[in-house]
């Protein structure tokens, strides 16, 4: 096991920046922590790739893990980049299916790993505990079917807008503590949004000229976030 994070109290602490975590009953809380395993990536190294076994779901300490598909051509299709506190790869809990996408780091990360087997066998002697992981699950299907409407219905400004909203507050229903500084490429935006960089690069300049966000390399510090949600939510 990696020298960090090596308690279930230490454990704790960090997983409660997870909204959903936060919310969890005591006892599924504690078990989760003191069952997680720790679990470094080097920068492009494969956590897993479409078609793996359902291993558990993995939640981000530092770092970033792409999750989408790359092609044989170099092609990418991103859905997301995961950051702390993040939760994700709970599908596989309810259907054991295999990986419909491929996950590797962006760069070097940190994550905590809750194993499928130990998991299905706790939730096998506590059944009322899916409940919780049925509302982790419910989220994300709310968020992809948010994000299919938007590319349908939404203007590309609100579309990105509500993409950068979600990030700063984790992918969680844009409730609890938002961070202000999302480290996020524009090309990683584009490929999310179907958007050229351009389009991008456009709309985040006239997002700044609005004084809702600043832009610096790599990164977007959002300036005003109750004016830049009420735009997204228009």
């Amino acid at each position: 096991m990696p020298p960090w994070l090596d308690s279930p109290a230490e454990r704790l602490q960090v997983l409660g920046a997870s909204p959903w975590f936060a919310h969890l009953p005591p006892q599924l809380s504690q078990w989760i922590a003191e069952n997680v395993r720790p679990h470094e990536l080097a920068a492009g190294a494969r956590l897993f790739v479409r078609g793996d076994a359902p291993d558990g779901m993995h939640f981000v300490v530092s770092g970033a893990v792409r999750v989408g598909s790359l092609a044989q051509d170099g092609r990418e299709s991103l859905l997301m980049v995961a950051r702390a506190p993040q939760w994700f790869g709970e599908a596989g809990l309810f259907d054991g299916a295999p990986r419909a996408h491929d996950a590797w780091a962006a760069h070097e990360s940190r994550l905590l790993h809750l194993p499928q087997a130990e998991t299905l066998a706790f939730l096998g002697r506590y059944p009322q505990h899916w409940k919780s992981f049925g509302r982790l699950l419910a989220h994300s299907l709310r968020l992809a079917l948010g994000a299919l409407e938007g590319h349908a219905l939404l203007s590309p400004a609100r579309r990105l807008a509500q993409r950068l909203v979600a990030m700063a507050y984790g992918y969680a229903a844009w409730q609890g503590p938002y961070q202000r500084l999302i480290s996020v490429q524009q090309d990683d935006l584009g490929t999310m949004l179907s958007m050229s960089r351009q389009t991008i690069n456009q709309l985040l300049k006239e997002f700044e000229a609005q004084g809702y966000l600043r832009t610096a390399r790599g990164a977007i510090e959002v300036t005003d976030m109750a004016r830049f949600r009420e735009f997204a939510q228009r």
